[in-house]
């Protein structure tokens, strides 16, 4: 299913003046006054862009500077740069090639970005969205978001339905969303607005239930195309833009393909291309987005990802392959085009003739497969990280990644399972402070064979005031039992019994050993 969606910047001109400038520019253009940018017109100026003050004044594009000047006489026009802010669409529109590698810019103010397959790794649509808002917003841009299944559906909500937050357009829900909408958020040519305006035709959805002959006469193809190409009745392509930097290649199509078979023998042939250029450029890649171009105009990405950089041809083609089930094809693929848009420097290594013979065990072969398989969240690492208690000195890292060089002690043996936050548990002991000889835990009885212990762990008083599991006097008391079955648990009890400060003297269990 396509997923697309329209980045609107309503102020992107003036927002980059504001941006770009020192203070003596901020001084100068303060943002409660309105700015607006201008550009020559037959022996005038005539507004280009303007910002959220000017706009909630009544200037609008188009209009003169003087008469936009009687509206506001403080407002503040400088000379547009209409190159500059195309450049720097362009260079937005590719740093969303964090969240898919299929961008383009749509000038003058607007970036599309097709999410299709990409939004799962960012742990949805939603929560893809809110992260491009938050991180636009934060640098100093307006923008409004919309996402829907054809970029004519989004590119009008997002003009046309103000809203401080990301707008979702359930799939298959384009015309609800654009009936009430002007017939101007069909991109139509101004003489075709006016004209339809003239008709009584102020909403889109007078459009949908007229007769398409008289309109089609009067106004040309290009009306009913674009309504077309809005509800998904027609495909609209997308032309994406990469960094030039960026390893890609494509294959065209004699006649269209549609099995995973297919599909295989096409990759096979753009992953060969790819590892040509990773191996002259050094590199290897760490992610890769294969695009399906439909015959009907939409297309599809498949994404997958390696624990670290390869450029193995036979491990990505795999990898990729293991994909290929999620493409709809539709009436059939045209094309496909093979990305890598994260790559890292990968040297050359020495063959080792001594063990032509022998293959070893790839482990990132294997994370790579498991990881692509289930999703990076389900493959982890237990790595040590400094903390006094037990439960704060492990943490999840990346199945490939060496904790940064930190080691556990090998004299204070650890259970491979730990039990968070630990469970209370009922003990018998001969004296308090002595090793439990009976527990009961989850309703169930366990008499203690052999213990060994205590290890005394003090509480972390350097965690500041506030902190969740903050307690500077607390002291545990831990052991090591061995019960009647052969299993083993690690138990401690809270408190050394003679200050109430450091525990209650209650006893807990807070892991298992294998």
């Amino acid at each position: 299913m396509r997923r697309v969606v329209s980045l609107y910047l309503p102020s992107w001109s003036t927002d980059r003046l504001r941006r770009k400038s020192g203070a003596s520019r901020a001084e100068a253009f303060p943002p409660d006054r309105p700015l607006c940018t201008a550009l020559p017109d037959h022996g005038r100026k005539v507004v280009a862009a303007v910002d959220g003050a000017a706009r909630a004044l009544g200037i609008a594009p188009g209009m003169t500077v003087t008469k936009a000047r009687s509206l506001a006489p403080e407002l503040a026009a400088v000379d547009a740069d209409p190159e500059g802010d195309l450049a720097a669409l362009r260079r937005l529109a590719l740093w969303c090639g964090r969240y898919s590698s299929f961008v383009a810019p749509d000038p003058p103010n607007g970036i599309w970005i097709d999410i299709s397959g990409c939004a799962a790794l960012f742990g949805g649509e939603r929560a893809l969205l809110k992260d491009l808002h938050r991180r636009i917003a934060q640098a100093g841009y307006a923008l409004q978001i919309a996402v829907a299944d054809t970029p004519g559906c989004a590119h009008a909500v997002a003009r046309h339905v103000p809203a401080g937050r990301p707008i979702t357009i359930d799939p298959g829900d384009q015309r609800k969303a654009m009936s009430l909408l002007p017939v101007a958020a069909l991109r139509l040519e101004a003489g075709q607005v006016d004209g339809l305006r003239k008709l009584g035709f102020d909403r889109i959805e007078q459009l949908i239930g007229t007769p398409r002959g008289p309109l089609a006469r009067r106004f040309g193809r290009t009306l009913h195309q674009q309504l077309d190409r809005a509800l998904g009745h027609a495909p609209e392509a997308i032309e994406p833009i990469f960094p030039p930097q960026v390893p890609r290649c494509r294959r065209g199509l004699l006649e269209p393909i549609a099995t995973p078979e297919a599909f295989g023998r096409v990759i096979g042939d753009l992953v060969s291309d790819l590892v040509g250029q990773l191996v002259r450029l050094g590199k290897g890649a760490r992610r890769l987005d294969c695009w399906f171009h439909r015959v009907d105009g939409h297309a599809q990405a498949i994404r997958i990802g390696t624990a670290a950089p390869t450029r193995d041809a036979a491990h990505l083609v795999k990898l990729l392959q293991a994909q290929v089930d999620q493409v709809e094809p539709g009436l059939g693929i045209e094309a496909m085009t093979l990305v890598a848009p994260l790559v890292e420097p990968l040297g050359s290594s020495q063959a080792d003739l001594a063990r032509a013979g022998h293959k070893e065990a790839d482990i990132g072969a294997l994370v790579d497969a498991l990881t692509n398989r289930f999703g990076p969240a389900s493959l982890h690492r237990a790595a040590p990280r400094p903390g006094g208690m037990p439960e704060r000195s492990v943490a999840s890292v990346a199945a490939l990644d060496r904790g940064g060089g930190a080691r556990w002690a090998d004299d204070l043996p650890r259970p491979g399972r730990l039990i968070d936050p630990p469970q209370p548990i009922q003990v018998t002991a001969m004296l308090p402070d002595h090793p439990p000889a009976m527990f009961v835990w989850k309703r169930k009885r366990y008499r203690v064979l052999q213990a060994d212990g205590p290890e005394r762990l003090h509480g972390e008083w350097w965690r500041e005031a506030g902190h969740e599991a903050r307690q500077p006097y607390a002291v545990r008391d831990y052991f090591q039992v061995e019960v009647e079955g052969g299993g083993r648990y690690w138990l401690f009890r809270l408190g050394d019994g003679e200050r109430m400060a450091t525990g209650s003297m209650t006893w807990f269990i807070h892991g298992a050993f294998a």
